[in-house]
Parts: structure tokens; sequence; C-alpha cells
């Protein structure tokens, strides 16, 4: 259910007080009928099919907003668990959480309704005697899409402002026992929440499945291609000996949120790898820790590959594919180098949260190939992982920027193991205590040994000599000659949610990163196999600050390829007003930007000549990124018209700030052929400059003009972004006039002009139409990656 104003819990106390002494069974009993005999009749003339009938429904009109941590009402309508689980009115993301709150996922911390139900949830089905009637008469979930059907929403124009739809917006979560007041509170309130109602079609479906006990079936088995690989890698991961259970540990804490898709396999089974109290051979029992690293108990644990059986949604769908190449893979890296694991590393949390010491063991250089490999997948787990939406792990970051790897052949001192095991201490990121005072250790023993390990690796730098530009950038990772598309990366960031392309996609950035292993490492510590979703303001905060210091180092690392005298100029230049006290607080060692490395450079704007260098250096992989980013493989064809629709929408890529101040973070545009089959599409991405970057909980309202003038345009020809602010439809014939209106938009009332003639808005009768129409198309493109979009943060312009 949507997040929705509570005001209608302020009914006078002697009410209250009065409900209270009434028991639930006569309230039931006493309450008016909602369904007459003649419908409910209709509702049972034969069974509806979960799979063909309501899943499809339920997939498209409501998992759209009910379908990870940030699910209103933590209603997750994903699966059968899910809708059975019912709704919480706590609060998964809350950023002034003073204790960590009990964890909550589902199939993890409680494995039966009853036990969520002493969890605090309550259900949205009927629990009582399942007759047809009741399942109706005491179904939350039935009373809102009955409500929306009785009083449907405007079919045009903006929505009025009693609708509530801000992302932190108060959300409300009515029991069967309130729904009465609150119906008569929220009229335009049902289910779908703000957005047009469902079909007749649509609406019978759903009801006559709850009024049917709303069955779902069993979760499906493993597929006939999946089972043996499943054997084998269950096989492969449990080995016994110490090098193998050191390897299989540190494989685990890097692909624990992964959706795991087995080579050969149908293209929507994944599957989890998780720690089971149960061999291989019997039922999963997964270990219920909170993070990958935490004791998993005294008892022997076994990893093993679990099933997972919920509507995919795109805001949490990280897929890793495992096959016979992928194990070959890992024995190259991690079993055949000649290393001895002596004793197994403890779980104690000072040393479990550390990778540097825990897996000191297996070489650096392996555990970095192992996260080159697939730097896509690990980057998106920083933007899409246990995070899954906020401002605490996002708001460190521009809105584009670039992601380029060091070469681990190259002599660089992070790629040294005594370098890196004599770091270890300093490499240290914050680990979650469940103390709010944890927070002081950021000032303290977490920045002292951030400095300590920038001192050290300034001592090198002043020893490395110089380098033409040229040679230079060989120390930048090429992809393997260019056969790996995962050399360079593309970060959005859209407010509060990010996305990550394949390659170097739009203008050039404003900042870039080179990140290393012991960063790359640490990032994924700090953001994946670290962030605890259910902790406290301080652990917040910590892992927010700690960030900081970890986009400074990656974006210090990128300066180091300029010329001496332009870097504090371009540095101070990225970011203004409260950085200066940002770094007045933490100063750092600072030799680096007068140590002269790179020489050759031939103009008076060295970011944009390095850029140029950059290109060249990755344009092999730059051929596999884009296709990646066209289709998911490494090979697809465009047509013709989508290459001159393409260069008519490069007139809105060139627009600059004010002209874009109207336009949401993420707009999808359907291009329109004369055959619908051959429609396509493109993305807007709006990328705002932020000054205060480095302010924790800045929003949009903060921004001002010097910010708003640095605003540009990425526009893409693939769906990009989790959460689409707007659709707009144009015909192929119109695409000109299209990007000409487009440029041509000075303030708001050319932006509605605009939406007007191209727009689709909450309130539009083809909404779902064109929704439907995204998902599919990018279903289409991409099988395996796809999931979902989410409608929560749809624009109600």
């Amino acid at each position: 259910m949507k997040r929705i104003s509570a005001k209608w819990l302020l009914i006078p106390f002697a009410a209250l007080l009065a409900g209270a002494l009434i028991h639930f069974s006569s309230f039931m009993e006493n309450r008016p009928a909602v369904v007459d005999p003649e419908s409910l009749s209709s509702l049972l003339n034969g069974a509806v099919s979960f799979e063909h009938q309501v899943k499809p429904v339920l997939e498209r009109r409501c998992v759209v907003c009910h379908g990870c941590y940030d699910a209103p009402c933590q209603l997750k309508l994903s699966s059968g668990e899910g809708i059975r689980r019912g709704a919480s009115e706590e609060l998964v993301y809350n950023p002034r959480r003073l204790t960590p709150m009990q964890p909550t996922r589902l199939f993890v911390d409680a494995k039966s309704t009853e036990g969520w139900r002493a969890r605090g949830f309550h259900p949205v089905l009927n629990e009582r005697q399942p007759t047809p009637k009741n399942n109706l008469e005491n179904s939350v979930m039935y009373h809102l899409l009955r409500l929306k059907q009785r009083h449907p929403q405007p079919r045009g124009g903006r929505l009025p402002d009693s609708f509530t739809l801000e992302l932190n917006r108060e959300q409300s979560c009515p029991k069967i026992e309130a729904i009465d007041d609150f119906e008569q509170e929220h009229p335009l309130w049902g289910m779908p929440y703000a957005m047009p109602n469902l079909s007749e079609q649509e609406y019978r479906t759903l009801v006559s499945w709850i009024a049917q006990g709303a069955p779902v079936p069993p979760p499906p088995a493993p597929s006939a291609a999946v089972q043996p690989q499943i054997e084998q890698w269950e096989s492969f991961l449990n080995r016994p000996s110490r090098k193998q259970r050191l390897v299989s540990r540190y494989l685990y804490e890097h692909l624990f949120h992964a959706h795991i898709h087995f080579a050969g396999s149908p293209p929507r089974e994944f599957y989890r790898l998780v720690r089971s109290s149960t061999p291989p051979g019997e039922a999963v029992d997964e270990i219920p820790t909170v993070r990958p690293y935490d004791d998993p108990g005294g008892s022997p644990f076994y990893y093993r590959l679990r099933r997972y059986h919920p509507s995919i949604v795109a805001k949490n769908h990280i897929v890793y594919e495992f096959s016979g190449q992928r194990m070959e893979r890992y024995r190259q890296l991690f079993l055949e180098p000649d290393y001895e694991v002596r004793e197994l590393p403890t779980y104690r949390r000072e040393i479990a949260s550390n990778p540097f010491k825990t897996f000191a063991a297996i070489p650096p250089m392996s555990r970095y190939r192992f996260l080159l490999d697939d730097a896509y997948f690990f980057i998106q787990g920083f933007v899409k992982g246990p995070v899954c939406r906020g401002q605490i792990a996002l708001d460190v970051i521009e809105d584009q920027f670039w992601v380029l790897f060091f070469d681990p052949n190259q002599p660089v001192i992070t790629n040294d193991a005594r370098f890196i095991g004599q770091m270890a201490d300093e490499l240290q990121v914050p680990a979650d205590g469940g103390s709010n005072l944890d927070l002081l250790r950021i000032w303290t023993e977490y920045w002292r040994g951030q400095r300590r390990y920038m001192a050290n690796k300034q001592a090198w730098f002043k020893t490395i000599g110089t380098h033409d530009l040229k040679h230079a950038v060989n120390y930048i990772w090429d992809g393997d000659g260019g056969r790996n598309p995962n050399a360079a990366l593309t970060v959005f960031r859209h407010f509060d949610s990010g996305s990550v392309a394949y390659g170097l996609v739009g203008d050039y950035p404003e900042t870039a990163w080179v990140i290393d292993y012991p960063l790359f490492e640490r990032i994924h510590y700090l953001l994946v196999a670290g962030f605890n979703v259910y902790g406290n303001v301080g652990h917040q905060i910590s892992t927010r600050i700690y960030m900081d210091f970890l986009r400074m180092e990656g974006e210090d690392y990128f300066l180091a390829f300029l010329p001496a005298k332009w870097r504090k100029t371009i540095r101070d230049s990225w970011y203004v007003g409260q950085r200066a006290s940002i770094e007045k607080l933490f100063a750092a060692p600072r030799e680096w930007l007068s140590t002269e490395s790179v020489t050759g450079y031939r103009t008076n704007d060295p970011q944009r000549e390095l850029y140029r260098h950059i290109e060249q250096r990755l344009a092999g992989a730059m051929e596999l990124a884009r296709a990646r980013n066209l289709c998911g493989r490494d090979r697809c064809e465009e047509a013709a018209v989508q290459i001159e629709a393409q260069r008519a929408m490069e007139k809105i890529a060139r627009l600059r700030g004010e002209q874009l101040h109207a336009f949401p973070d993420v707009a999808f545009v359907r291009v329109r052929m004369e055959d619908a089959e051959q429609d396509f599409a493109f993305t807007l991405i709006r990328n705002k400059a932020y000054k205060n970057v480095t302010s924790f909980l800045a929003d949009e309202r903060e921004r001002d003009r010097a910010d708003i003038e640095r605003d540009s345009m990425t526009v893409v020809n693939w769906l990009e972004g989790s959460y689409p602010n707007f659709f707009f439809s144009v015909a192929l014939s119109e695409i000109e006039e299209f990007t000409r209106r487009c440029a041509a938009i000075r303030d708001r009332n050319d932006y509605r002009e605009f939406i007007d003639r191209y727009g689709v808005r909450r309130t539009d009768p083809e909404f779902w139409e064109l929704a439907d129409w995204f998902q599919q198309e990018y279903a289409r493109n991409k099988p395996v990656q796809s999931g979902l979009f989410d409608l929560n943060r749809y624009r109600n312009r």
C-alpha cells in the first residue's frame, strides 16, 4: 500500500477508547456488507490462474511500487510469501533511527506467517474462516482495490495536492479494523495509489483471486538445465581444504547480494548464494546474519544456492553469471597460485570487517582481477545493493562521472602485496557497531588511518618521476586489450537513486575516478558487505562521511594524471561552498598536488585533453560497452531509423543550465513507428550540478543559480535507471519537432505545453499502456538483466 498521510489516526480519544473495547469478531459481524451475493457469485465463476492471469496484473500494477526495502508499509507484493506476510508501520529507511531496528528480510528473518505476526506485521488478506465472503470482507487489499473503483481518480491534468507523493512522505498502513474510517477520510486513496484505475478485467481478476483465498503455487524447483550445475557449484564451494574454504568465504562476501544466473538456463531463473546450516542435498536453511562477514555460529555451515522466485524488480536486480568458464577462472585466480593458508581467519568483527586482514593469504592481484573481471556488477552493488535507495550512499557523488581502473600489470604501489599488508590497519572501514557513539571514531581512528595511508602513498608518488602523457595513460586498464567492456563505467546519480552504464557515456564529465584495488575493496565493504540498511543514524552518517574520503581518493587518482600546476585549480572548481569546511575537518596530505608526474600536455584545457587520450586508450572496450548498454550482449545491430533519431536527439543533449530546470532526473521517451513492433526508446538523464555535494541530506531546494547554470543533459538510446520520473511518447515523423520544442523550453509554462503535447501524466488513460510498453521493451532487449521499473517516483506534472 502507498505511503499516505496518517491524519486518519487523529480520531477523538473517546472513539478510540470505545473501539478498543469492541472485540474484533463482533466488529466484523456488525460492519456493513461490502460484497453483494450476486457479485460474489460471478467472481467465483471459475478459478483464476495465478501464473497466467493474476501474476501479470500484480507485477505491472502493484509490484511496480511494492517490491523492495522501500515498499510502502514494507508490503512486498512480489511473491506469495510477501503478500501473506502483510504490512508493517515500521520504516526501513529512517535516517533518524537512534537504535538499529530488527531486520525484516523476507525469506530470512522469519520463516512463516506466524513468525511475521510475532514481528509486528499485520495481514492484508483474510486470516479468519476462509469463505469467499470473508476473504473479501476481511482483506485490506480488497478494500483498497474496491475504493479505487468506487472513486476513480481524475482522467486528465495534475493530481490535486491532497495526494502525498514525496519520497519520504508520511506513511499509513491501515488495518482491517480501521479500514472504514480510512475510506471515509481518504476516498481517493484507493489502489493503485495516485495512478490510473485498473481496467475492469484487471480488477475482476484480482478480486476473484482474493475471493478464492489468494492461492499461490509453491515456488518452482530448479530447471533441468540448472540442477546439475547447482550440484557442481555446491561441491566446488564446500571442498574441505583451508585454501578452498578461504576462497569460498571471499566469493560469498562479494556475491551474497547477486542474482546468480546459470549459463544456458531460462532467462528469468535466478539464485542467491547463501550460508545454510544444512548440507547439499537437503533443503536450504539460510543462516540469518545481517552482514555476510558476521559469525554464522559454532555449528558447521555450507555454501548453498537458493532459488530466488519473487518477481524481479530493476532497482535491486544485480546479475552475476555462473558457468563452467567462471569456475575455471576461479581456479586460475584463487586455487592455482602457490600460496598457503596456515589457518582460517576468525569471524571477530574487528578482523572480519577488514578484508585486507581476513583474506591476506590470497594474492591481492587475484582479488583485484576478480573485481575487474566484472567491475560493472560490483559498481552496481554500490548503488543498487543493500542500499536499494537513498541519499545515505548517493548524495556523496556527482550526478554523472566516469570510473576508470589502474592496470593490474603496472608497477603501482597499491598493487604490491607487501604494501597492502603493511597498510591493513589503515585500510579499515567503519563497521556497524550498533552504537551512535561509533560516529566519533570517524574523526579519530578511521581518519588518522586514512591520513597515514595517504602519506605512505604520497612518499611513493614522489619517487616515480615523470611520464609522457601517452605513456601515463597506459597505467589505466584498457580491458585486457579491449576484450572486456568493464574497463570503464559511467555512474549516474538520479538524486536519491543511481544507475551504472558500461563505457564512457555522455559528454565529458566534471569529475572522474580512477580506482585501484584497495579503493575498490573498501567501497564494497563500506556500501555493500558492511552496510546495514536496518542500522541506526550513527551507522548511516559514518558510512556517508567515510564515503567522502573514498570519493576524494578516486578523484585525486584522476587528478594525478594532470599537470601539477592545474591540479588544485581543477580540484577546487569541482566543489565549492561546504567542501571547504569539510577539508578543514579532514586536512589531508597535499604534497602530491605539486609533484609533477605527467608531461606532454599541449593545451590550456588539460582535463579535456586527458579525456581524449583515455578515449583512445579504451576505444576497443568501448565498442563492446555500447552493445552491452543497447542489448545486454557483446554484439547488436541498430536500425537506420534509430541512428537517424539519435542525431535528432543530440540537440537535447546540448541543452544546458536553466533550459533544463523543469525536467526530472530520468525521463523515458517512446519513439513510435508506423509498425508499433518497431518502436524504440530513449532516456533523458538530467545531470544536476551540486556545489554542496558533500553536505549530508542535501536536496534540490538547496541549489542556487550557480549550480543550475552547470546542469547538463545526457541522452541515451536505451532505458537507463530503475525509477523513471516521467514518460514521453512521440512519433518518428515528429522527432525533429519534439527536439525543437524541447530546446525552446524556457520556463515551466513552456514545459507544461510540451507535456500537453508529448507527455503522459499520472492521470492519463494511456498511462498503463505506455508503462507496459517500457517494461516489455526492457525485457525484450535484456531478457536476463531486466527487471520491473519502479513507479513510486513518477512526477505529478
